[in-house]
């Protein structure tokens, strides 16, 4: 579904990611690992558009997007859900998950998608009407999940999830992910700070070492690692 082929990016004259390939199946869950600054946000905003590449390939579904602009992989169907929510506090929930459905493809689905996102985040639904700015940490990042897949996704990309929430909302964000993934066979990309959490989860990780993938596997081949377990795990 997505190809990432020797790709090359960066900001201005600065090269971030150097010669990164890989690739994300129907169905699959695909995670990536690294420390602070180790590329993974850039690689993110290459893929989405938002930063033009400056070598290599971004292929979604056989066709080449590197050079596409962000509303049109967005109408292609590939959705991020940025770190740090981002929702639009002054706004109301409602407002806020029905900014999701603005884009062509989700238009006609607008309703269909607005049930289906109450079903998988009911504790939204009394809070319609409430600010987005009034809901709590973890509140705001089920609304953006919510308003992500208002935009009827075919590839979700998830940046951070979890950042800033506390262990119980953690593990919610990740079953949430899980049944996203697994009922809808939708596929997703994943950059997420609690290593052991999102390698249980993931079909695929890659693991990013400055700009480069410098290892790569099966999430439970990875738990199971010396070396991950050494830098990420502090077994």
């Amino acid at each position: 579904m997505l190809q990432v082929k020797n790709l090359f990016a960066g900001y201005g004259d600065i090269t971030i990611l150097t010669d990164i390939s890989f690739q994300i199946e129907t169905g699959e869950i695909v995670t990536l690992l690294g420390s602070n600054g180790s590329g993974k946000t850039t690689l993110l905003k290459t893929i989405c558009g938002l930063l033009r590449s400056q070598g290599g390939e971004v292929l979604f579904r056989g066709k080449r997007i590197d050079r596409s602009r962000p509303h049109d992989i967005v109408n292609m169907g590939i959705i991020m859900i940025p770190e740090g929510r981002h929702v639009f506090p002054m706004m109301s929930v409602r407002e806020n998950i029905e900014l999701g459905a603005f884009c062509k493809r989700a238009r006609t689905k607008r309703a269909a998608n607005f049930k289906h996102v109450m079903e998988l985040f009911p504790d939204l639904e009394p809070k319609l009407e409430d600010k987005a700015g009034s809901l709590s940490g973890g509140q705001q990042q089920m609304l953006a999940i919510a308003r992500g897949l208002m935009s009827d996704p075919e590839l979700l990309i998830l940046d951070e999830p979890s950042l800033g929430l506390a262990p119980r909302i953690v593990s919610h964000i990740f079953q949430i992910v899980e049944l996203i993934n697994r009922e809808r066979g939708l596929p997703i990309l994943l950059t997420e700070q609690n290593v052991y959490k999102s390698l249980k989860l993931c079909h695929i990780a890659c693991v990013l070492e400055k700009g480069r993938i410098g290892l790569s596997g099966k999430g439970q081949d990875l738990l199971h690692n010396q070396d991950v377990k050494r830098a990420y795990l502090g077994q």
